[in-house]
């Protein structure tokens, strides 16, 4: 049953990707682009980064950029993006729980509307923490569970309709036990993200850095 689901999941995003319209722009998201923007250029890790927009801005700030998901048109259009900014992102095609990376190999970890299976969100936030260095940070933005009342009213808000793969402020503070808590807040925001992130939605939004004991 996981497995037909993670097949049904991958699909869905390599359909979505095929446009040559980006989904969700070119941009950079709003808050990664402030808290990246505050931190001097290492290493960073981007899980679920589908076309690239924030991998590639982080690179054009001198970010060395490993990007991991699961579509390979992602990997396509954000290889296109990089190669229209002149610059270079890693982008591994693969399940964000199953490859294999170093701990501690990463200054910053951005999670951008990286919503995943319910069964694999605890575990893989924890395998994210260990490979962040200490001191390293945690950048997130993704859609909390009081947004499913967005989504009923207007479709273009996006985001999964499963609560179960929302957030709470409460669960991102226990995946991310042990860091120090920069910015922990739920808030409503107007979405202006390309064609899937429209109007009013409501999002966590957390920056977290771990601590070196």
């Amino acid at each position: 049953m996981k497995k037909q689901s993670e097949l049904k999941y991958k699909e869905f995003w390599n359909e979505r990707y095929q446009d040559p319209a980006f989904a969700y722009g070119k941009e950079p998201n709003i808050f990664f682009k402030e808290q990246i923007e505050k931190l001097k250029p290492g290493t960073i890790l981007l899980p679920a980064d589908g076309e690239g927009r924030n991998g590639v801005f982080a690179a054009k700030l001198g970010w060395d950029v490993t990007a991991i998901d699961l579509s390979k048109e992602g990997q396509r259009k954000a290889l296109q993006l990089a190669s229209e900014q002149l610059v270079s992102i890693n982008y591994v095609v693969d399940d964000i729980e199953k490859v294999e990376l170093p701990d501690k190999s990463f200054d910053a970890i951005a999670l951008i509307y990286a919503h995943f299976s319910s069964w694999k969100i605890h575990v893989i936030h924890q395998k994210l923490a260990r490979l962040l260095k200490p001191g390293g940070l945690v950048i997130f933005e993704a859609f909390s569970k009081n947004h499913i009342k967005y989504q009923e009213i207007d479709s273009r808000a996006g985001g999964p309709k499963d609560v179960d793969m929302l957030f709470s402020p409460e669960q991102i503070r226990a995946d991310f036990e042990g860091f120090e808590i920069q910015v922990l807040e739920e808030q409503k925001i107007v979405l202006n993200e390309g064609v899937f992130h429209k109007g009013t939605g409501s999002v966590i939004r957390f920056s977290g850095k771990k601590r070196s004991y």
